[in-house]
């Protein structure tokens, strides 16, 4: 397998900075995210603190963005990361494709996570509640899973869960109305906590309980705790010092996931920082 330099977790301003960096230090680099970049940058009316472009419109900036990346020949894997797991010397990332990825070092650009984990939901990962239905349905062949879903995206994952599981029971946690095959199942009720007891898993809601063998937890970000097993946060951010580094060797993040304030230019800015970090962090162990 091929293993890149640095792996950008996100296209938002933080993840094209650091790419853009990156790229220009003449690291091999991994840029996962959307190709459409950031929504929330796509849907922002104007943007008047981006130094040089005063009133830019959010979808004109995104624009920008996608002509400095083409410039430089970066291109976006639309991949969503399940779980970034440092191996040591690498980092190994898993998508909710099941594909797999290495690199040197990684930078978390993912923007912020709403929320917290569900209480229970931490302590039974990997043990009847999951991230990625794509991986781990054939474990629940014949058995009862839940998916809690957030935005409509997570539909294609119930989807396929179906064609596995005996029986799918989805929550969506958005206003949409769901549009999933037939047999499916819609709960419109908001998860407040996962249990297990000696049959299976307990998901509690506002409305009642489900005894079910697994549930998977679909958000459009994992919360970074989770993303990153040993990662240091502090609330629902990524802890990091002035270079951007976290308490994991090789690990790096930025942007929106660091903190407040939520602005842009702030987001860019340590972009660029990071990618400067993470440069710094692989040519120095190079002359180790």
């Amino acid at each position: 397998m091929a293993r890149y330099d640095i792996a950008i977790l996100g296209t938002g301003p933080a993840g094209v900075s650091a790419a853009i960096t990156a790229k220009i230090r003449n690291k091999n680099i991994l840029l996962l995210g959307s190709a459409n970049l950031s929504d929330k940058l796509q849907k922002a009316h104007a943007i008047q603190n981006y130094p040089g472009l005063p009133d830019i419109p959010g979808a004109e900036l995104a624009a920008a963005f996608r002509r400095h990346l083409d410039q430089l020949g970066i291109a976006i894997t639309e991949e969503k990361v399940s779980a970034v797991y440092s191996m040591g010397d690498y980092f190994a990332l898993q998508t909710t494709s099941n594909q797999m990825y290495e690199a040197s070092a990684v930078i978390l650009a993912a923007g912020v996570t709403a929320g917290r984990p569900l209480p229970g939901e931490a302590e039974l990962l990997g043990q009847g509640v999951s991230y990625c239905a794509t991986c781990d349905a054939p474990l629940y062949r014949g058995k009862t899973a839940a998916v809690i879903g957030y935005s409509p995206r997570e539909e294609a994952e119930a989807d396929f869960l179906s064609e596995i599981a005996s029986r799918v029971l989805y929550f969506p946690q958005y206003k949409a109305e769901p549009h999933l095959r037939e047999g499916v199942e819609v709960v419109r009720e908001t998860p407040v906590s996962i249990s297990r007891d000696e049959h299976g898993k307990i998901l509690t809601t506002n409305a009642g309980s489900y005894e079910v063998n697994g549930v998977f937890v679909l958000r459009e970000s994992v919360f970074p705790g989770q993303l990153v097993p040993g990662l240091a946060t502090e609330g629902n951010r990524v802890a990091v010092d002035r270079l951007m580094a976290t308490n994991i060797p090789g690990c790096f993040a930025c942007g929106d996931l660091v903190g407040q304030p939520y602005q842009y230019v702030k987001a860019a800015g340590e972009g660029n920082v990071a990618a400067l970090s993470a440069v710094s962090w692989l040519d120095a162990r190079a002359r180790a």
